[in-house]
């Protein structure tokens, strides 16, 4: 299993939302941007990711799964190279996890969130996996 950070305005689409939609999931689609698009394609089935709300709040506030590997998007025009994987939640996290406490501790200064936090689809190690979700109040 690969883990993911997936990035989200929480005002267009938020754990809630994705929470609401149950075992079907929900499209991840309008991703614009090739490094991204990349790392969707690189999502398989039972991948888990963290649900990133941006804006204000920049913080992790959940784990999701990804529940359908990359497929065209839909809201791509046709001919257009967009990709789409389908989501599904699997838990909030007790103790939300912010930009501002992840750039603040060392182990995971070189994370891609920490370097380049304008990306909106990006991989995570196994190890920053597991200190993040004790961050944010599970067990990893």
């Amino acid at each position: 299993m690969a883990y993911w950070l997936l990035k989200t305005e929480p005002e267009e689409f938020s754990w809630d939302d994705q929470v609401k939609r149950g075992a079907k999931g929900e499209a991840w689609s309008g991703v614009r941007n090739f490094t991204a698009r990349n790392n969707l394609k690189e999502m398989k089935k039972g991948d888990r990711f963290f649900f990133y709300h941006t804006g204000d709040e920049k913080q992790v506030v959940g784990i999701g799964e990804v529940i359908e590997d990359a497929y065209r998007d839909p809201t791509a025009a046709a001919g257009e190279p967009w990709v789409a994987v389908t989501t599904g939640a699997v838990e909030r996290l007790p103790q939300p996890v912010t930009l501002k406490a992840i750039k603040a501790e060392p182990k995971l200064k070189n994370m891609i969130l920490a370097k380049y936090p304008r990306l909106s689809v990006q991989p995570v190690s196994a190890e920053e996996w597991k200190l993040i979700c004790r961050m944010g109040g599970l067990k990893a």
